[in-house]
């Protein structure tokens, strides 16, 4: 039996590799999201104790006009931050959106390489049956006719 050879096996190498390269890309921007996410929640519990200190500097009986303001000018800024904050979480999330369908197109294309294989596959051992088919009806015709010799011989 003759040893199958997919002509196109080079492409399907390329496709797998770009394929794994695709995933990294998409694990890597995946996991800047998520530090993007970790970076808000600690703004969140910044800016609510903030907000604490800033209920409890009001409720004093001596109240220090200046520490109010800097409480003040802290949240503020703690807004601003949170706000800039978002936006980076919101370019993240289009950069995983982005390497997903990267990922799903390359995904695609490797299967769709694979399936071309496949069928190249199966077309090489009808190949190989229709080729043994006919070694055997050879091996028969030779076996048959040496037998019929034989007999008009004697």
């Amino acid at each position: 039996m003759a040893k199958f050879r997919y002509r196109m096996q080079n492409i399907l190498n390329i496709k797998e590799k770009l394929e794994m390269q695709a995933k990294n890309e998409f694990a890597a921007a995946n996991m800047e999201l998520l530090e993007e996410q970790e970076r808000l929640a600690v703004m969140l519990q910044e800016n609510a104790a903030l907000q604490e200190e800033g209920r409890k500097l009001r409720q004093k009986e001596s109240l220090s006009i200046r520490d109010i303001a800097d409480n003040s000018l802290s949240v503020s800024l703690m807004k601003e931050k949170m706000k800039r904050q978002a936006l980076a979480i919101h370019r993240a999330e289009q950069k995983v959106e982005e390497k997903r369908k990267a990922m799903t197109d390359l995904m695609q294309e490797r299967k769709t390489q694979e399936v071309l294989r496949d069928k190249a596959f199966e077309v090489f051992l009808q190949e190989e049956k229709a080729e043994e088919g006919k070694q055997i009806d050879q091996l028969t015709s030779y076996t048959y006719g040496q037998k019929a010799k034989k007999e008009e011989s004697r």
